[in-house]
C-alpha cells in the first residue's frame, strides 16, 4: 500500500500529459462530432448573443409617476341635483366598519371597541344592539346603488406622466416621447394599435383591457394594474427607447366573501354650532401603476466572457466523441493504442548521423 501511494505521488508530480492528435476516419463519429459542434454554435449565437444579449451589460430603471384624472358627471338622486368633478370622486384609502349585536348588558363591555363596530361601547344593550358613543345616525350600507351613481365615470380620462432613469448609462426618458407634443395630447386617446404612445387613457378602456366589464365592476368596485414596461437597447437610437403599456385585473367582482373595492370618507361641517358630517361609502376603482424598466448596452467584458464560455462548451464535443471512440466502437483498443503513448524517462532516443 505504501509503495502504491509512493508511485502515485511520483507519477503525479513528475509526469506531464500533452494532447496527441489522431485523425480517425469514422463516418458515424465524424458526423456526430459535427452535429454536436453545430448545436453548440447555434446555442452560443442564437441563445447567448441574440436572445439573451450576452454581449451587453444591463441597468434597472429608477422611476417616478404622476397621474391626473379628468371628467365631470351629473347625478339626480331623491330630487337632488349634483355635479361631480375630480375633487368629489378621487379619494384616499380608508377602513371598513360594521355593527354590534347583543342580548344582555354583559355582551357590551363598557369602554371597548369591536373590530367591525362603529364607535365606543357604553355598556348598555338596547333593543338587542349595543349602545355606542358614535356619530348619529349609524350608516346602513347594506343597500348598494343599482345602477351605480357615477356610471358616467366610464368616460373619465386618466393622464399618466412617467419618467425613468438609467444611472449607469446616464439616460433619462419620459413617456412623453419625441412624437408626443402638446398639440397631440389635446386630441389623442390611448389605443394599443392606433395610438400606443398616448399617455391619456379612458377609464372604461382601462377596465376593458384588464379583462373586466365596466358595468359590473362599477357596482362593487375593483382593483386594476397598469404596467409601464421599458425595454431599451441603447445600442440603437435613443428615440427607440419607448414605453409599452399593459393592463391587468388585480381583483374585481367574484364569488369570494369580500368582493370589489370600497372605503368610507367623510366631509365635515358645522350647523347651529354642532359639528356634523356627511359620511359616504364609496365603491370605486383602485388603479395601481407599476413601472418596470431595463436598459442594455454593448460592453467588452461580457462579450469576452460569453465567447470564452462558448469556446469551453466546444470542448465538451471532443470529450463526448472521445468517449464514443475509446469505449463504444468495435476498434476501441486500436484507437486507444494510437491515442495514448507512454514514454519512460530511461528510454533513449538514438539519432543516426546524417
Amino acid at each position: 500500500m505504501r509503495n502504491c501511494l509512493k508511485v502515485a505521488l511520483i507519477d503525479f508530480f513528475f509526469e506531464y500529459e500533452t494532447p496527441r492528435l489522431v485523425l480517425v476516419r469514422n463516418p458515424r463519429v465524424g458526423i456526430a462530432c459535427r452535429i454536436l459542434q453545430l448545436g453548440v454554435l447555434a446555442y452560443i449565437v442564437g441563445w447567448v448573443f441574440i436572445y439573451e444579449k450576452g454581449y451587453q451589460i444591463q441597468d434597472t430603471a429608477i422611476s417616478s409617476v404622476f397621474t391626473k384624472m379628468k371628467g365631470i358627471a351629473y347625478t339626480q338622486s331623491n330630487g337632488e341635483e349634483r355635479l361631480w368633478d375630480v375633487a368629489d370622486y378621487v379619494f384616499p384609502d380608508q377602513l371598513p366598519d360594521g355593527s354590534n349585536n347583543c342580548t344582555t348588558d354583559a355582551d357590551c363591555k363598557k369602554g371597548t371597541y369591536k373590530r367591525t363596530g362603529n364607535g365606543r361601547l357604553t355598556g348598555k344593550c338596547v333593543d338587542k344592539s349595543c349602545e355606542i358613543l358614535s356619530w348619529c345616525p349609524v350608516q346602513d350600507d347594506r343597500v348598494i346603488p343599482n345602477p351605480p351613481l357615477l356610471a358616467a365615470a366610464e368616460n373619465f380620462t386618466l393622464f399618466i406622466k412617467n419618467s425613468v432613469s438609467f444611472p449607469n448609462f446616464g439616460v433619462v426618458r419620459s413617456n412623453l416621447v419625441e412624437t408626443v407634443t402638446s398639440s397631440y395630447l389635446k386630441t389623442c386617446l390611448f389605443d394599443p394599435i392606433k395610438q400606443p404612445l398616448c399617455p391619456i387613457f379612458k377609464l372604461g378602456d382601462i377596465v376593458s383591457f384588464s379583462g373586466f366589464k365596466f358595468s359590473e365592476i362599477a357596482q362593487v368596485g375593483g382593483s386594476l394594474g397598469i404596467l409601464i414596461d421599458w425595454e431599451c437597447n441603447l445600442d440603437h437610437r435613443i428615440e427607440k427607447c419607448i414605453p409599452m403599456y399593459k393592463f391587468q385585473g388585480l381583483y374585481g367582482n367574484s364569488s369570494q366573501a369580500s368582493v370589489g373595492y370600497n372605503f368610507r370618507t367623510a366631509k365635515y361641517f358645522t350647523e347651529d354650532r354642532i359639528q356634523k358630517r356627511t359620511l359616504m361609502k364609496v365603491f370605486g376603482l383602485y388603479i395601481e401603476i407599476i413601472v418596470h424598466g431595463q436598459a442594455r448596452k454593448f460592453d467588452v467584458i461580457p462579450t469576452l466572457t460569453a465567447i470564452g464560455s462558448g469556446v469551453g462548451i466546444f470542448g465538451v464535443t471532443t470529450i463526448v466523441c472521445d468517449v464514443v471512440l475509446l469505449h463504444l466502437v468495435s476498434k476501441k483498443d486500436c484507437y486507444k493504442s494510437l491515442k495514448f503513448k507512454s514514454i519512460p524517462e530511461e528510454e533513449k532516443v538514438s539519432v543516426s548521423p546524417s
